[in-house]
């Protein structure tokens, strides 16, 4: 993974420039991802908690973004799974609303898939290449690469019902 921070390849990864520019992209991801801001922070700072507990390792990492995104996406499958779990006991309702990344497009992103859903919030809010993306979902180039056709596809098709939607509410 390339790192685009404002620091140079030939100085040392600042921790302190790294998070502030890593934590409100992932924030985002992880709040679009889970649907759940309380879930997405729980799992940034446990993500970013770890990255700078082993920060002399992960600063050598060829992508700590990368790590730190895979680490914060791992919590959140946990801890969903783990709410999923407690809601299913305890008969809590489940939260509707999608937060994070807001528009009529988001709120398809939304829709979609898991796996879709993860690779094209990595790759437009997480700016990460596919090859990045391969790493942090542990799948393969070619895989990512599927995962988003098969994604902009459904999204297409989703925003031309829209439109057709709304061509016709407008005609009655």
């Amino acid at each position: 993974m390339t790192y685009t921070c404002c620091v140079s390849p030939d100085e040392p990864l600042n921790f302190e420039t790294w998070y502030r520019e890593i934590h409100p992209r992932l924030i985002t991801l992880l709040a679009a991802t889970a649907g759940e801001v309380d879930l997405a922070c729980e799992a940034a700072d446990e993500a970013l908690a770890r990255a700078y507990e082993r920060w002399a390792q992960v600063s050598r990492m060829a992508s700590p973004t990368g790590w730190t995104y895979r680490v914060a996406l791992n919590v959140v499958r946990r801890r969903a799974r783990r709410r999923a779990l407690e809601r299913r006991l305890v008969g809590r309702p489940r939260r509707e609303d999608v937060p994070g990344p807001s528009g009529e497009l988001w709120l398809l992103v939304a829709e979609l898939p898991l796996r879709q859903r993860t690779a094209v919030l990595l790759r437009h809010v997480g700016q990460l290449t596919e090859q990045e993306i391969a790493e942090v979902m542990d799948v393969a180039r070619g895989t990512v690469s599927s995962t988003l056709r098969a994604a902009y596809q459904r999204l297409a098709i989703a925003v031309a019902d829209n439109e057709a939607m709304l061509k016709e509410s407008a005609n009655e």
